[in-house]
């Protein structure tokens, strides 16, 4: 695919219209820019040409430095120019994003689902599961680390309410259950969240296909949503809760696991420090 490297101005870059990846103005987009302001950009934007414009640029990679040029004060930047249609880019974006190190479900349930639709247009696959998930994709058309089952669950989830797919980039909700939970209509998913909100609980695994199950059959009422949701879980116990955004901070790219196990350690860490205190005073 070949390419042209110029330089262009800020002014004429637009980012790709739906594109899947959140750009946050957090701690590491701070970084990003500190970089940009010493260094420059070292790798280029890459863009294509805006159908029907004199001069302008659609972003197919490199929002996040794009924004953080911007911070920085730069009036332009690097780009590699791709003559290529909508399609092809939405492939190529996606493609450049997916084996990032940290990517939310939702990004990559709305990254499949851009490349489904990119893929179906160009009529490469055309042929839709019975419940229109999307594409049946090949191994090629897919991420490395994914089967194509997989890439159809992900899909799933741009079925789910805005708010209920925000728990499951907090990992509040996980994967599997998420799945269960995007075959209820939009009413019964908003019931549901304010059952979540109300309780400070979410559906296990085995509640969210029960809502699935009902929800197919004779469809959710609230009440039953919050007679299923007043049960107690099996492994239910008292649990204390600290927001990810205020720990995100000191360890940016752990998953659930590292975050639990880093809070312990801080703990025992910190005992460690007061039973010394304590020793010295005495």
């Amino acid at each position: 695919m070949k390419n042209t490297k110029k330089t262009i101005a800020i002014s004429n870059l637009h980012p790709f219209e739906g594109h899947p990846y959140k750009v946050i103005d957090n701690e590491q987009m701070e970084a990003l820019t500190e970089s940009i302001m010493q260094n420059g950009i070292v790798s280029p934007v890459i863009v294509r040409p805006l159908e029907n414009t004199d001069g302008e640029y659609e972003v197919i990679s490199g929002h996040r430095r794009l924004y953080a040029a911007r911070k920085a004060g730069l009036t332009e930047v690097p780009a590699l120019i791709y003559a290529i249609d909508r399609d092809a880019a939405a492939i190529l974006l996606v493609d450049s994003n997916l084996h990032r190190e940290r990517i939310l479900p939702s990004e990559k349930a709305f990254a499949y689902k851009l490349k489904a639709e990119a893929l179906n247009h160009r009529g490469w696959r055309s042929d839709l599961t019975s419940d229109q998930v999307g594409p049946k994709l090949t191994a090629e058309e897919i991420s490395d680390s994914d089967s194509a089952t997989q890439v159809k669950r992900y899909i799933r989830l741009t079925n789910l309410i805005p708010e209920i797919l925000q728990y499951v980039d907090d990992e509040r909700i996980s994967f599997t259950p998420a799945v269960e939970l995007s075959y209820l209509n939009e009413q019964e998913q908003y019931d549901l969240l304010e059952q979540i909100e109300l309780n400070d609980c979410t559906p296990s695994l085995s509640q969210a296909c029960r809502f699935k199950k009902m929800s197919q059959e004779q469809g959710l009422t609230p009440e039953v949503i919050a007679a299923v949701m007043s049960e107690e879980k099996a492994n239910q116990r008292e649990m204390f809760k600290v927001p990810m955004e205020r720990i995100r901070k000191f360890i940016p790219n752990a998953n659930a696991k590292q975050t639990e196990d880093f809070v312990l350690k801080a703990c025992e860490h910190y005992r460690k420090y007061l039973l010394r205190q304590r020793e010295r005073d005495r």
